[in-house]
């Protein structure tokens, strides 16, 4: 049989900077448990406000990897 299956997952990444840093760092992390990322979808973007200011940006992701199960 030919062909790919692939496994996706949902990340939360977090930054004081900006939500593009905050998709990076989650990246960035599961990069180095999960192999073979393929493609990441941002589904959602949100803040956290402390004192009327941003405190923190959050990014949500489904990432997708390449699927090695048993055969």
């Amino acid at each position: 049989m030919s062909g790919s299956v692939y496994k996706v997952v949902e990340l939360v990444g977090t930054s004081t900077e900006s939500w593009e840093m905050a998709a990076s760092a989650a990246i960035e992390l599961a990069s180095k448990s999960l192999r073979d990322l393929r493609v990441a979808e941002i589904s959602q973007m949100d803040v956290q406000i402390k004192d009327g200011k941003i405190e923190l940006y959050r990014t949500k992701l489904k990432v997708s990897f390449k699927y090695e199960g048993a055969s």
